[in-house]
């Protein structure tokens, strides 16, 4: 193996070191003590070598499970969820990751687990949002009013009364702990 046909694979690097080994006489207990690895792992290697040739050491991609449900009917989701929580049943307008799946489940007949809902959510450019809570009884007239009026007043007492408190300090109370 020379420098520009070294895999990038360094597990498969490792398969192929083992079998290199093998062939200059060495045992697979001092191959796998070699390689960090069991002796099962070299034997399987082995094995698997002098079954199927050098093509079994290859790294094969990794293509994951079946696909559950295809891309084009993920791609309806934001417009049934565009309907708002509440028409499928849901108490409140928040679309939590449990609800969707819920969603998902009924309209598709899949069963997500939540945490992968977040992901799928994710992939179709939703963002999860939280909900602004405001008390029932909130005055937005009174809330107006305080912000434009009392707290600029607070504001200013507060800076004339910091700045006075730091003015008439002593040199000692400044610089020395109190305790």
């Amino acid at each position: 193996m020379n420098a520009t046909s070294f895999p990038h694979d360094w597990k498969e690097a490792r398969r192929f070191r083992a079998l290199e080994l093998k062939h200059a006489g060495w045992t697979q207990q001092e191959i796998a003590d070699a390689l960090g690895v069991t002796k099962g792992a070299v034997s399987q290697w082995m094995t698997a070598v002098a079954d199927d040739g050098l093509e079994a050491l290859y790294a094969r991609p990794h293509t994951g499970g079946p696909v559950k449900w295809p891309f084009a009917e993920r791609q309806l989701l934001p417009e049934l969820l565009s309907h708002g929580a509440e028409a499928y049943g849901f108490r409140g307008e928040v679309w939590t990751c449990v609800r969707v799946a819920e969603v998902i489940k009924w309209e598709f007949g899949v069963t997500d687990h939540p945490a992968h809902v977040s992901r799928i959510l994710k992939d179709l450019k939703w963002t999860p949002q939280k909900p602004i809570e405001r008390a029932r009884q909130r005055n937005e007239t009174l809330i107006e009013q305080w912000r434009t009026e009392v707290w600029p007043e607070l504001k200013k007492r507060l800076a004339w009364n910091g700045a006075h408190r730091f003015l008439s300090m002593n040199r000692a109370s400044i610089c020395c702990p109190l305790w």
